[in-house]
C-alpha cells in the first residue's frame, strides 16, 4: 500500500459504485481513510467498505441525500464524529436526465440542480468549515459543458454551476490553505452514462475523442489521486478536462 495520504481523512459523495467506487478504493490503497457515501445502495456501500477493508484500508459507509443540506450537514457530523476530521471531499454525486427541451419537467429541473449543483456547493461549505490547511476539495463537471449535446441542458446547466463554484471559492478558500478544483470528464463506461443508450450510440461517442474508446473509470481516478495527494498544492480553481481529446 502506497502511503501518500496516510492520516488523511476522505469523504467521496455517490461512492457506492463506478467512478466513485473506483476513487474511494484507490485513496484508501494510498492510505486514507474513505467515508463511502451513498443515497440508496446500502449493500452495495457495504461492498466498497468490506472490499477496501480486506485489502488493509478502513472505512465506513454513510447514508445521506446530497441534495438536501441538512443531509450534507449530517454527512459531515457523523464524518467527523467517527474520524475527528476531514481532509479530502470528492464531490461525485450527480444524476444526469437527458431529454429534449419540450420534455424536462419542472421536477426533472429541480432534482437535477438540487444533486448536482447545490449538492455540491452545500458540501464546499460544509467542507470550509471542517478542513485545515492542506485541504482538497474536488468537486465533478462534465467535458459535455464544451460540446453542446442536445438533450443534455438541464445537466450541463447544473455542472456548469460547479465549475463556477471552483472558481470563485478557489479566492475565498486559498487563505485557509484548501485548494479546490473541478474534474470534468469526457464520456465514461459507467451506467450513469451507457444507462437507455444503444450499443451503437455507446460506440459513436467513444469515437469522438482522440483514442476512440470510452474512458475507464481509472483514466479519470488517477488525475482525482494526484489532485488528492501533496504534489497538487499550487494547483487550485481549475477546471481540467479529462476527457482523452474528446474537447
Amino acid at each position: 500500500m502506497n502511503e501518500q495520504l496516510s492520516g488523511k481523512v476522505a469523504l467521496v459523495t455517490g461512492a457506492s459504485r463506478g467512478l466513485g467506487k473506483d476513487m474511494a478504493e484507490l485513496l484508501a490503497q494510498h492510505g486514507a481513510k474513505v467515508v463511502v457515501n451513498y443515497a440508496s445502495s446500502p449493500e452495495k456501500a457495504e461492498q466498497v467498505v468490506s472490499g477496501i477493508k480486506q485489502r488493509g484500508g478502513e472505512a465506513l459507509a454513510i447514508q445521506a441525500d446530497i441534495g438536501s443540506a441538512a443531509e450534507v450537514e449530517r454527512l459531515f457530523r457523523e464524518t467527523i464524529e467517527a474520524y475527528g476530521r476531514i481532509d479530502i471531499l470528492l464531490n461525485n454525486a450527480g444524476i444526469m436526465i437527458t431529454k429534449p427541451l419540450a420534455a424536462i419537467t419542472e421536477d426533472d429541473f429541480d432534482r437535477t440542480f438540487a444533486i448536482n449543483a447545490k449538492g455540491t456547493f452545500f458540501a464546499i461549505q460544509q467542507a470550509a468549515k471542517h478542513m485545515g490547511k492542506g485541504g482538497r476539495i474536488i468537486n465533478f463537471s462534465t467535458s459535455v459543458v464544451g460540446q453542446m449535446f442536445p438533450t443534455y441542458s438541464a445537466y450541463v446547466g447544473s455542472k456548469a454551476a460547479v465549475e463556477q463554484f471552483g472558481r470563485q471559492l478557489a479566492k475565498e478558500l486559498g487563505p485557509q490553505g484548501i485548494s479546490i478544483n473541478t474534474v470534468a470528464p469526457g464520456p465514461i463506461n459507467t451506467e450513469l452514462f451507457t444507462a437507455g443508450k444503444t450499443q451503437e450510440e455507446i460506440a459513436r461517442v467513444g469515437s469522438m475523442n482522440s483514442f476512440g474508446r470510452l474512458a475507464e473509470t481509472e483514466d479519470i481516478s488517477k488525475v482525482v489521486l494526484f489532485l488528492a495527494g501533496p504534489d497538487s498544492g499550487w494547483i487550485s480553481g481549475q477546471t481540467i478536462r479529462v476527457n482523452g481529446g474528446f474537447i
